[in-house]
């Protein structure tokens, strides 16, 4: 064509003339010219599909065989009175693939390969444009027919392939009646497993329409064809894998007509289907291209949720019930069920492990999900027919989660202290646990203030510490001094009078200053006295001696300050007005 097009314009120029072409040449170059001079009549009518694409075709040719098209030109010819027309058409099934398909359907005398991959596409195109058999007989419309009825032959996959290519048209096929045709079909070839034949059985009893259920009872003498079976068929999953590549709004539509959507749903295997088809969403939204990516999380939420209340109708175990919660969360789940499934958790959170309450958080405020699991705790403190030996289980656990989390960065103050004190003082025998994730904390957030490192030791119970735990703490730099002095109190009081006989005394001597004392230890025996005992008497002896020294420099640095203070107001009141347009400061506002 482009040879063609040269050619012309050397001619149309004068550069050469018609007789120095070869034979060929002139064949050629009189076919395009006569191609270009009959155009105009072939190509009378400009479609414009969906707004996307313009085609270029003849009227008569597509009014023999579409009967909307027909009305539409004859319409149009009556208000222009013109012979090339241009019309437009919106929301065609397929856009502009589906009518390039029909135009070479009208182009090619009514013929047309049809395949289970493009026979839901032209059967919604010639309903769409009214191909019927009043305009032409074998319309599109009759030839679509024909080959759906010979479904019942089908295999499994030409049936998921089917629906498959509903997807781009959802809504006109499902408003024809087609998915549902289809649907049907793939339930018969389910029905083949004995649980499936169950559950249709009964949700076709259940059914208030006649004719719904009518269409749910499948012969049982129906022959199994060899596609339709598979090596592992014995399987109660072994259909889970076929249906994965199904959009979900099919998927919505294949569990209703099973009568299982929602909250009526009450099957294992159907929910244990979502589950599998969820996870593997899930897994391609986060591993697949942005371009790939078809649905939103929301699109997910009606099949997460009834999920859920089949997961709360059926025996789960706590793993499982966490497995279940990771997939779901993903899927844009609705508050209530979110809640529903968090109340059953709660409930046998004495039988949750470490890797169980690990679940990463769906925000930049940390790696984890903490919210979720003070939630998960208080569900459970507040459940029924709780045991002390259930409880002190569930706070050895988060003990555990509470030194998981503390290096994290991003972990604020209040959700660590939260997770501690969602528990009460009878689910510890001891803090030990506690105070070495608040020492981990506090070793990773180094810049936490004075009052934010003794807000987080406010959750200790000192007299449930070990005296190893104590003494480590006394020697903590980064554990508030009268926090320490507190600990290392409390430890004292425990120790049996026989076996540390001594007494702790301040003692202001005469020779001694007001800001100063001394440590007076009195003893009648201090060789009866344990190695333990005499290192907390130490212990006590430094932080008493600490405390007192941080007192006495801060006095010296009040005076100090005083000092300065007085002397700068005699310099300013013995001296002239300074001069502040010489200052080589600059002057605050």
């Amino acid at each position: 064509m482009l040879y063609i097009c040269c050619v012309s314009f050397l001619v149309y120029c004068n550069r050469i003339s018609f007789e120095q072409f070869s034979p060929s040449d002139k064949h050629k170059f009189l076919g395009y010219i006569q191609c270009k001079a009959t155009m105009p009549q072939l190509c009378d009518l400009a479609i414009h599909v969906n707004g996307q694409q313009i085609f270029f075709l003849n009227q008569k040719i597509l009014s023999a065989y579409s009967g909307k098209l027909k009305k539409i030109i004859g319409k149009e010819k009556r208000k222009s009175q013109i012979k090339n027309l241009s019309i437009g058409i919106d929301n065609f099934p397929g856009g502009p693939d589906g009518f390039e398909m029909v135009s070479r359907f009208c182009y090619n005398h009514g013929k047309i390969k049809i395949t289970v991959s493009n026979v839901a596409l032209l059967h919604c195109c010639a309903v769409f444009l009214g191909m019927t058999e009043n305009l032409s007989p074998g319309n599109l419309l009759k030839q679509t027919e024909t080959f759906l009825d010979g479904m019942i032959h089908w295999s499994l996959h030409d049936i998921i392939a089917s629906l498959k290519s509903c997807e781009s048209f959802f809504t006109y096929s499902d408003t024809s009646g087609l998915v549902e045709k289809l649907i049907f079909s793939l339930l018969e070839k389910l029905a083949q497993n004995s649980v499936i034949a169950t559950l249709i059985a009964s949700s076709s009893s259940s059914s208030s329409s006649p004719e719904t259920a009518s269409r749910f009872r499948f012969s049982s003498s129906a022959k199994t064809t060899p596609e339709s079976t598979k090596p592992g068929s014995s399987s109660k999953q072994w259909w889970f894998d076929d249906l994965i590549i199904l959009p979900p709004m099919i998927i919505e539509k294949i569990i209703a007509n099973m009568g299982a959507c929602g909250t009526d749903n009450n099957s294992f295997i159907l929910t244990k289907f979502l589950l599998h088809y969820l996870k593997n969403a899930v897994l391609q939204c986060k591993g697949g291209a942005k371009s790939t990516v078809l649905y939103s999380r929301a699109d997910y939420a009606g099949l997460a949720g009834t999920a859920v209340h089949g997961v709360s109708r059926n025996s789960f175990s706590c793993r499982g019930l966490f497995s279940v919660l990771r997939i779901v969360s993903g899927c844009g789940l609705s508050r209530d069920c979110r809640a529903k499934l968090e109340r059953l958790i709660g409930g046998m959170l004495d039988q949750a492990t470490l890797d169980d309450l690990l679940i990463s958080g769906h925000d930049d405020r940390g790696v984890f999900d903490v919210n979720l699991v003070i939630r998960l705790v208080r569900i459970f403190v507040n459940s029924d027919f709780l045991s002390s030996q259930k409880l002190k289980k569930v706070g050895r656990l988060i003990d555990k989660y509470l030194c998981e989390i503390s290096p994290d960065q991003n972990l604020e103050t209040s959700k660590l202290l939260g997770v501690a004190e969602s528990l009460p003082d009878s689910a510890r025998d001891c803090f030990d646990g506690v105070y070495r994730a608040i020492d981990i904390y506090l070793e990773s957030h180094p810049t936490l203030s004075f009052e934010e490192r003794s807000r987080l030791c406010s959750c200790l119970n000192f007299g449930k510490m070990s005296l190893e735990a104590c003494k480590d703490l006394a020697k903590n730099p980064r554990i508030p001094p009268n926090i320490a002095v507190q600990a290392l109190k409390s430890q004292h009081s425990k120790i049996p009078q026989s076996d540390y006989p001594f007494s702790v005394k301040e003692v202001e001597g005469p020779s001694t200053s007001s800001s100063s004392g001394h440590m007076v230890l009195h003893s009648d025996n201090v060789e009866r006295l344990s190695q333990e005992t005499q290192e907390m008497r130490m212990n006590i002896q430094r932080m008493q001696w600490r405390v007192m020294e941080l007192e006495n420099a801060c006095r010296e640095m009040k005076g100090r300050i005083s000092k300065v203070v007085r002397h700068d107001v005699n310099v300013m009141s013995s001296t002239p007005p300074y001069n502040y347009s010489r200052s080589p400061f600059p002057r605050l506002c």
